[in-house]
């Protein structure tokens, strides 16, 4: 790096970074387009302003997350290549972080074809625009991820886990809506046995393992909704759901296995919910029907609400009086996790819940997964 990239560097930030006009951004991309020595200082700029978010509590998902929502397609890509350039500079990081870059590295490959960038003057304009971004990005509640205690292997991805997770593929592909809800509730079952082995063993362990916390992107449209069937799922999972909803997503708080089973079973079921919910909105549009935007909210808020009760309910089938002790201090080790991570937190109603139709479908979409008692898990 020399005195004079380093100067055009800055010059371009002190022009684009601060100011919010276009007229700005077009004077910071034209010194960076003009100079291409710069381009190299340019990029390791880019990862310091990638370390400064981790620093403020941010992990690779979320800056994705929140780049694909505020800009478009091209700076999700650069931001990407930041990231995974940032990697190897980084301190050591735990399990649920680094998958997060493996994801990203897959979707690399993946999109590998992508078109190359234009002119220069263009690609400049998209990186400050990033910048811009990620140097505006505030501070997040911290999250720690655990590994095991020394000399305590982890739990094997378990075959609990994979029978859940080809339970839940199982319920997103059938065409029958009773089917798919019984699947779900299955591995709900398993969910929550999968949970009290954990519960035993830790209880069990001369260090027992602490809560973590995960953040899930809860996304419009109707993010009120899916954020209402995100915390339903953590509860009947032993675990607490706060909602972000400037920045499209809950963080999750629990002990591992847990979060594992909330990260399942809330993936699967907004894609099962959002299935019904085309489906009965097709069968309503047949009859005439127009009001498409208040419909789904309503679905989808009455599903979230009946699958909650549902949940609980499979829970439970697993829970006997002697295990209620060891439950229980987990569960207050849980909230209390949650209250020192957000000591301030605010109820919201769910609004645009206002059409009959959408909250009976949807009522009755979540219904008809409440298949009767189940035979206990040996």
């Amino acid at each position: 790096m020399t005195s004079t990239t380093s100067s055009t560097v800055e010059r371009a930030f002190r022009a684009a970074l601060y100011a919010e006009t276009d007229t700005a951004l077009d004077t910071g991309a034209s010194l960076l387009a003009g100079d291409p020595a710069a381009d190299a200082e340019l990029a390791r700029r880019g990862r310091e302003f990638v370390s400064a978010a981790w620093r403020r509590g941010w992990q690779p998902a979320d800056v994705v997350r929140i780049v694909r929502r505020e800009l478009d397609d091209v700076h999700v890509r650069l931001a990407s290549e930041l990231i995974r350039a940032q990697a190897p500079d980084d301190r050591p990081r735990g399990p649920r972080w680094r998958a997060q870059l493996d994801e990203l590295a897959e979707q690399a490959a993946e999109t590998a074809a992508a078109p190359p960038r234009t002119d220069r003057f263009t690609h400049a304009t998209t990186v400050l625009e990033l910048y811009r971004l990620l140097l505006r990005l505030p501070g997040l509640e911290p999250l720690e991820e655990h590994e095991p205690p020394a000399g305590r292997q982890p739990r094997p991805e378990s075959r609990m886990l994979t029978r859940i997770r080809a339970l839940l593929a199982k319920a997103e592909a059938t065409g029958f809506p009773e089917e798919a809800e019984a699947l779900t509730a299955k591995a709900q079952e398993l969910s929550a046995r999968h949970s009290i082995d954990e519960a035993l063993l830790a209880a069990r362990a001369p260090s027992p393992d602490a809560p973590g916390a995960c953040r899930i992107g809860v996304e419009a449209p109707y993010e009120q909704a899916k954020a209402v069937l995100l915390d339903a799922v953590a509860t009947a999972n032993h675990c607490r759901a706060v909602w972000n909803e400037p920045f499209a997503f809950s963080t999750v708080v629990g002990f591992e296995a847990d979060l594992e089973a909330v990260e399942l079973l809330y993936t699967s079921l907004l894609v099962q919910a959002t299935t019904a919910m085309t489906k009965a909105e097709t069968a309503q549009r047949a009859g005439g029907r127009r009001r498409t935007k208040t419909f789904r909210q309503s679905f989808l808020a009455a599903y979230a609400h009946r699958i909650g009760t549902r949940l609980a309910a499979a829970a439970e089938t697993q829970v006997t009086d002697d295990l209620l002790p060891v439950l229980a201090s987990r569960e207050v080790a849980v909230t209390a996790q949650t209250d020192r991570m957000f000591p301030e937190t605010t109820t919201t109603r769910l609004r645009g819940v206002s059409d009959e139709a959408g909250w009976t479908e949807g009522a009755q979409a979540a219904d008809r997964a409440q298949v009767g008692a189940r035979p206990r898990l040996p």
